[in-house]
């Protein structure tokens, strides 16, 4: 990870649990349309998340102006994780805000395709943006994250992150109804 023209970059090569070579690194504008593919395919297949596969609506060039700011930016940042020439997974950090009482905070957020769990990915891709929020100098990160997903929980935990609270019915989702939240956070200083 380095610090690049006042922006955030990150380029690193990893042997994952099935030895197979996986590469962590920006996502960049070319990437827009394998960013999009990637999205779709993990949304198909969690209840986890956000949004639903026909909820992205992002156009390519849409997603390239995206990533582009993500690109250029020294405090935000977008990291795909690759194997075989293919996006598998992303992470990212986000501002909470520019004012100066929120400055110090930043939301992180982390997807992986399911053929590619317990791989080394999802360590890979927090650690990242771990070092790349340090990097920013963020003070703390953040994330939500459902009450039922026990394996990114415990990844959580592993880097240290603590639960601040729960919202009981912070996703109602189509197919299992309401879904609690849980707040967690990662002191970085």
């Amino acid at each position: 990870m380095f610090r690049g023209d006042d922006e955030l970059k990150y380029y690193k090569k990893i042997r994952l649990a099935n030895n197979m070579l996986c590469i962590i690194r920006n996502a960049t504008m070319d990437d827009a349309k394998s960013v999009l593919e990637n999205t779709k395919i993990i949304r198909e297949e969690t209840d986890f998340l956000l949004s639903y596969p026909d909820e992205i609506n992002f156009s390519i060039e849409e997603k390239e102006e995206f990533l582009k700011n993500k690109e250029n930016s020294s405090c935000e940042i977008q990291i795909c994780s690759v194997v075989n020439d293919r996006i598998v997974g992303l992470a990212g950090i986000s501002a909470v805000g520019s004012k100066d009482k929120v400055k110090h905070r930043a939301e992180f957020g982390i997807s992986i395709e399911k053929a590619y769990y317990g791989k080394g990915i999802g360590t890979a891709l927090t650690q990242a943006c771990i070092d790349c929020a340090k990097t920013a100098g963020y003070r703390q990160l953040e994330l939500e994250v459902v009450a039922e997903n026990k394996n990114a929980i415990a990844l959580y935990k592993k880097f240290g992150f603590t639960e601040t609270g729960r919202n009981p019915r912070g996703f109602c989702s189509r197919y299992t109804g309401w879904q609690e939240l849980i707040s967690m956070l990662l002191e970085l200083d």
